[in-house]
């Protein structure tokens, strides 16, 4: 493209405040930009405009942003393509790079980010645009003169040089004659030490190269005697193996075997992502496990009360029958004492299942959740706590109030953190309350969680959501909880606000999409 051209993007997200706030900052800054709210729309603008760069969600209805991505490197693959994540999707982003999307940045969108991911896109998209000029170039036959020839020579070294991703060439015995600045870098070894030098085999682990070439043979990675997005290990100078991503293809001359051509690109970054995705999910359980043995302890002794009742209730009814047979007093005195067993084993059996539920550790699974028995589910986790605390608790729940998506157990988790953190800090008598409301103009849901302790403080409030940030003392937290809740909520489309003031009390909001339909009112 002409470097007076202006850049066309086109943008996909099925939120229309985001796309046009991205529209008016990326016009700003001399973009032309179009925008789709769903993938298929999107991929039509792409077919109408020719857009040179694509910025796309990865959560929305219909087609998502992998297929997006995926749909639009088949048609349009000089096309860089750019996802847009939710703080606990990496695993979403790792693959979107795996399919060749030029980099991702989450929300909320920062600007400064945004605008490195496109400096990189627009620096990929016109590398590629060089290549294919110079591939067309030759394929045209316009190298006629001597000084044509040298200027070509020198602009292929430069492309290949200038690459983010390693390029090797080897010759037909399969020894290095192209070895680039990103391989030097990537491996450790200088082109003094490589051309003419090594074969590529040098550079794989033993198993691997008997693989590699397997694999280039085969038809399984893009088709016989080509590789695409094939994984394996390269050895560095050093002998450490190095992750790495190679697409490459044989190279023929009047139909004999010339050589073959590989672009390798650097997998370390990526591992090191799904480590952190992975680190991630481990701090999600070791939240919810401390929540649990907190919980534990508080449901021993709720469940001490009725289960000796029982006991009680059952040596009353083994008294009634030792009398002999049952008069119409009796009988009546017995069914009571059944009743009460039947109601105290009823409670016993709801708060264990409750806690059962809460432990366990199952992969995300979101759907529709009730707010009143979500709320039922936290108050008979956590009454018995609040009881020792002296705390007076409230409900207030709207009735007929809609629907969320979401995993209610992670949001459960949410609902007990903050509730914890409640009776923490009125540790003598206190108030909470537990309210969920619906705003109509703007269809979300919100719960509060409302305490009448001390407040936070405007030193501390800035921090709070930040990991391990804690202002409890030593041994009663490690700061985990409240940078788990925004996570958790974050990752739900959802929102965290807190009202707060010093002697005035907390209330934390979350604020979630509401759903489409309404919850059955309770008898």
């Amino acid at each position: 493209m002409a470097e007076s051209e202006p850049w066309k993007i086109v943008v996909i997200d099925d939120e229309e405040g985001i796309r046009r706030v991205m529209r008016i900052t990326l016009e700003d800054a001399g973009y032309t930009v179009v925008t789709a709210a769903d993938g298929t729309s999107g991929l039509s603008l792409c077919s109408e405009t020719s857009p040179q760069i694509v910025v796309t969600d990865i959560r929305m209805p219909g087609m998502d942003g992998i297929q997006v991505l995926e749909s639009i490197k088949q048609r349009s693959p000089e096309i860089e393509v750019i996802v847009v994540t939710a703080f606990g999707e990496m695993d979403l982003a790792i693959r979107a790079l795996q399919l060749d999307a030029s980099d991702f940045i989450t929300k909320p969108i920062d600007n400064n980010l945004l605008f490195i991911a496109l400096d990189r896109a627009r620096h990929r998209y016109a590398t590629q645009q060089q290549i294919k000029d110079y591939t067309r170039y030759l394929e045209n036959g316009w190298a006629n003169t001597t000084q044509e020839l040298m200027e070509t020579f020198a602009y292929q070294r430069n492309l290949i040089e200038s690459s983010m991703d390693g390029i090797m060439g080897l010759d037909v015995e399969g020894q290095v004659v192209t070895f680039n600045r990103s391989l030097e870098q990537m491996l450790g070894y200088s082109k003094g030490e490589v051309l003419h030098t090594l074969p590529i085999y040098r550079f794989f682990p033993r198993s691997a190269a008997v693989d590699f070439k397997e694999a280039v043979a085969s038809d399984a990675y893009g088709g016989k005697n080509r590789l695409s997005l094939y994984e394996t290990m390269l050895v560095d100078s050093s002998g450490r193996n190095i992750p790495v991503q190679i697409s490459a293809t044989m190279l023929y001359e009047d139909g004999s075997d010339a050589g073959m051509v590989l672009f390798i690109r650097d997998l370390r970054e990526l591992r090191r992502l799904e480590r952190e995705m992975a680190d991630q999910a481990k701090i999600l359980h070791q939240d919810k496990m401390m929540s649990l043995g907190r919980l534990a302890a508080s449901v021993v002794h709720e469940i001490n009360n009725p289960l000796a009742g029982i006991l009680n209730y059952l040596r009353l009814m083994i008294r009634i029958l030792n009398r002999g047979p049952l008069n119409s007093d009796s009988q009546q005195k017995f069914q009571n004492y059944l009743e009460l067993v039947e109601s105290e084993t009823d409670r016993c059996s709801r708060i264990i299942s409750s806690l059962l539920t809460f432990s366990r550790k199952t992969p995300p699974s979101k759907g529709d959740v009730r707010i009143d028995e979500l709320i039922q589910r936290c108050i008979l986790l956590s009454q018995h706590k609040l009881e020792l605390s002296h705390i007076t608790l409230e409900s207030d729940i709207e009735p007929d109030i809609p629907i969320i998506r979401g995993d209610i157990n992670q949001i459960q988790q949410c609902l007990i953190n903050l509730i914890f953190n409640a009776i923490d800090v009125m540790p003598k008598v206190g108030d909470l309350t537990l309210t969920a409301k619906a705003d109509r103009g703007t269809d979300r849901v919100s719960l509060g969680v409302s305490d009448t302790g001390p407040g936070i403080s405007d030193v501390d409030l800035p921090r709070i959501f930040e990991p391990f940030f804690t202002t409890k003392s030593e041994g009663f937290g490690v700061g985990l909880g409240l940078s788990t809740v925004y996570r958790i909520i974050e990752d739900h489309g959802g929102e965290v606000d807190l009202e707060t003031g010093t002697g005035k009390g907390t209330t934390f909001w979350l604020r979630f999409p509401a759903g489409t339909k309404m919850a059955a009112p309770e008898a």
